[in-house]
């Protein structure tokens, strides 16, 4: 099995470079004009799962809450401190998590759209 989550956008090109950026996801495809719609996949090349985003003449009516969350697991406490970089680099600044346990075991911050990601750390 696959996985994809789908999120409509405002802007298509920001959330392409913040993922890509910040996140290191690679565009694994796109399209444009598919029933009024352009979208792109974002990802880790074969990982199995991918973001798809899209955006066409009608703005998004959603509003993500502080328990909407896209959680990312580094595999390593390195690759947690080169992603946390690239956040701070890029002056994305922390936010609170609502939930205690994302305090201890991670790192939040807020996408373009306003949802927010967390960086945790693989437990093994």
């Amino acid at each position: 099995m696959k996985f994809r989550i789908a999120r409509h956008t405002k802007d298509l090109n920001r959330i392409i470079d913040f993922y890509g950026r910040i996140l290191g996801m690679k565009v694994l495809g796109e399209f444009k004009n598919h029933h009024n719609y352009d979208g792109v996949f974002l990802g880790i090349p074969g990982a199995g799962w991918h973001l798809e985003f899209t955006v066409s003449g009608t703005m998004p009516v959603h509003y993500p809450d502080n328990d909407d969350l896209l959680v990312f697991y580094a595999e390593s406490v390195e690759e947690f401190n080169i992603i946390k970089e690239r956040f701070i680099a890029n002056r994305v600044k922390p936010a609170t998590p609502k939930n205690p346990y994302w305090t201890k075991n991670g790192i939040t911050f807020t996408d373009p759209d306003g949802f927010r990601i967390v960086i945790s750390i693989v437990r093994k």
